[in-house]
C-alpha cells in the first residue's frame, strides 16, 4: 500500500479515536439520517491519452447509493460524521483508439501489442464504502461536507472486447492482427483478477435542508488508488473512480 493511501486510513482511524477524548460524547447529541442517491461518473485516468482519439458512447448504469450517517456536533457549526454506503460505480463505453497497448484473447490465443479501432469497455464495481468526514454548517439549512472515505469492494467486474480494428503485436511493426466488427470476430479481454479489493478517496460535498426532516445532497468523490493494482501496466494509465452523487435524505434523528 502506498504512504499517501496509508495515511488517509490513519488519518480516519485517528479521528474516530480522538474524539471521545476532545469531547464529552452526548448520545442525545447524534443526528441520524438515511440516504439514498445516485452515481454518475467513470473510472477514468488523469488525462485522456492520445492513444485514446474518441468517445463513441457513455451509458449510464443502475448505480445507486443507500445507506446511513450519523453526524456529532463539535460546536454550533462544526461536526464529525461516521457513515456507511452500499453503493455500485460502473461505466459501459465505447471509444475509439489508436496505438493504444492492449492485451486481448482471440479464440484461444492471448496477444498482446498496440492496438487501432474501436474497444468497448465495461466495469462494474458493488462495494461498501465508509467515509469519515468534517461538516460546516454555513446557514440554518446548508451544511459542506468533506473527508476521506474507505470502500471495501464485494464484487468486481473489468472487462470488454475490440472490434473493427487490427492489432499490432510486441510493437508498432510487429505482426498484424485484424479483428472484425461481428461478433466471433472480436478479441475479448477480463482484467477483473487484476482490480484491488479496496479503494481510498476523497470526498467533498453539500447538505441542503428543504422540507421538515427531508433534504437533498450532492457529492463528488475522487479515488486516489487506481482501481487496479500497481504493479499491472497491460492498460497504459492508472484507472481512478471519479462520480458525482445526487441523493435525498431523511433525518431520522
Amino acid at each position: 500500500m502506498r504512504y499517501k493511501q496509508l495515511s488517509l486510513i490513519l488519518f480516519c482511524l485517528a479521528l474516530l479515536t480522538a474524539l471521545p477524548a476532545t469531547a464529552q460524547i452526548n448520545i442525545d447529541n447524534i443526528q441520524l439520517k438515511a440516504r439514498v442517491g445516485y452515481n454518475i461518473g467513470a473510472t477514468a485516468p488523469m488525462g485522456i491519452p492520445a492513444s485514446i482519439r474518441g468517445i463513441e458512447s457513455f451509458k449510464l448504469m443502475p448505480d445507486f447509493r443507500v445507506g446511513f450517517d450519523a453526524m456529532y456536533p463539535l460546536s454550533e457549526k462544526f461536526g464529525i460524521t461516521a457513515a456507511l454506503y452500499y453503493e455500485m460505480k460502473g461505466m459501459d463505453s465505447e471509444v475509439t483508439t489508436k496505438g493504444y497497448h492492449m492485451k486481448v484473447t482471440m479464440d484461444v490465443d492471448e496477444m498482446e501489442g498496440l492496438y487501432t479501432g474501436h474497444v468497448r469497455q465495461k466495469v462494474q464495481q458493488r462495494m461498501l464504502t465508509i467515509p469519515l468526514q468534517l461538516s460546516y454548517r454555513i446557514s440554518e439549512k446548508v451544511q459542506l461536507i468533506g473527508g476521506p472515505y474507505l470502500s471495501l469492494l464485494l464484487a468486481k467486474e473489468f472487462s470488454g472486447y475490440a472490434f473493427d480494428g487490427y492489432l499490432r503485436k510486441d510493437d508498432p511493426t510487429g505482426s498484424k492482427v485484424v479483428m472484425g466488427s461481428q461478433e466471433g470476430e472480436w478479441a475479448t479481454y477480463d482484467f477483473s483478477n487484476d482490480m484491488r479489493s479496496y479503494q481510498v478517496g476523497a470526498m467533498v460535498g453539500v447538505n441542503w435542508d428543504i422540507y421538515r426532516r427531508l433534504g437533498l445532497s450532492a457529492d463528488l468523490s475522487w479515488g486516489l488508488t487506481g482501481i487496479h493494482h500497481s504493479d499491472f501496466k497491460t492498460v497504459e494509465q492508472p484507472l481512478y473512480p471519479i462520480y458525482g452523487t445526487i441523493g435525498i435524505f431523511y433525518r431520522i434523528k
